[in-house]
């Protein structure tokens, strides 16, 4: 195996506050011996565990950055007992174009690992993840949300596993995190993901969706630094009591809680985010844009449950999700 052209230029394993980059070479048009600079942190203070935290693995996803830049600025090493690694642009020229996607290569981060050394520049930065900071953890934090065309009730999330000891970790990891809406999830497509990749190696993995549509709010930031620091006190690496709030337990057992518009057109959303759905209850209607007097197509819930995403642009495409139920669990 090719050894991966990423370098960071701080130490990973030295005690103290280190702040500087994942170095990638990179030459093209505008800079032939040119590289991308990913901003990295790493705090540690004697032994303990290691968190691996990143944001914006989809670029326009914000309050893990928000949320990691903060905890970057505002952490000592005596704060500490372990270590913390922080990445909070995972996927950085999606991040610095305000895209889900990068704009070198069109990689989605979430659908790239294990990565390539030698492959595009997101198979390099999977790659470096799957085989040099992911060995290192014993938790990673991924921070998502909707970015500019979904939109979610704010969940942590962790994933329905077939080793159920690391699902059980995964869960307490997920209730830690203490999000308004606490989601056990089948994952119906996971081929390439970061998830998949961290679940593999028996690693503990909460991730979320903290709101959606491009950007943030109060509301979602401040439920990425209360989680996040509850899920750093659950770990024993950071000290202090967490802070627990009242959550919705949900679950997305299966395809029936996802719908999809099969057609083009304008999207009417029937239900708000958290509102009860039964089977059968209209939740969206897509009209035609290139004429009036035709009726919509109406798209309606498989399953019972509360409506925690939907669309977020006014117009929709074929084959995009409209919305999603989730289960409520007793």
């Amino acid at each position: 195996m090719k050894a991966n052209p990423i370098s960071p230029t701080i130490p990973l394993d030295q005690d103290g506050v280190h702040h500087g980059f994942l170095r990638l070479p990179y030459s093209r048009d505008d800079s032939a011996w040119g590289n991308l600079m990913i901003p990295l942190t790493v705090i540690k203070n004697g032994e303990g565990k290691t968190a691996l935290l990143t944001g914006a693995n989809h670029g326009d996803e914000y309050e893990g950055p928000i949320a990691l830049q903060e905890l970057a600025v505002t952490t000592k090493a005596e704060d500490v007992t372990g270590r913390l690694i922080i990445v909070p642009a995972f996927n950085y020229p999606a991040y610095r174009a305000g895209t889900r996607t990068s704009p070198i290569d069109k990689g989605n981060m979430n659908r790239s690992f294990p990565g390539r050394p030698d492959g595009t520049v997101t198979e390099k930065i999977a790659d470096y993840f799957q085989r040099t900071l992911l060995p290192m953890a014993d938790v990673a934090v991924d921070f998502h949300s909707g970015g500019r065309t979904l939109d979610f009730v704010p969940f942590a999330a962790a994933h329905i596993l077939d080793d159920k000891d690391t699902e059980e970790a995964c869960f307490s990891a997920m209730k830690a995190f203490n999000a308004p809406y606490s989601v056990q999830l089948l994952e119906i497509d996971s081929a390439g993901l970061y998830d998949s990749a961290v679940e593999d190696m028996g690693k503990v993995l909460v991730t979320t969706e903290l709101g959606g549509g491009g950007s943030s709010s109060a509301r979602s930031n401040a439920i990425a630094k209360k989680g996040l620091r509850n899920v750093l006190i659950h770990f024993g690496i950071l000290q202090g009591q967490k802070q627990i709030d009242p959550t919705v337990s949900l679950s997305m057992p299966d395809d029936d809680c996802f719908i999809f518009s099969q057609g083009d057109g304008l999207f009417e959303i029937m239900k708000d985010l958290g509102d009860p759905v039964a089977k059968g209850d209209l939740v969206a209607r897509v009209w035609p844009v290139d004429r009036t007097g035709q009726p919509p197509v109406d798209y309606r819930a498989r399953r019972g449950g509360l409506l925690i995403s939907r669309h977020f642009p006014g117009l929709i495409q074929a084959g995009d999700c409209a919305a999603v139920i989730g289960v409520t669990k007793d």
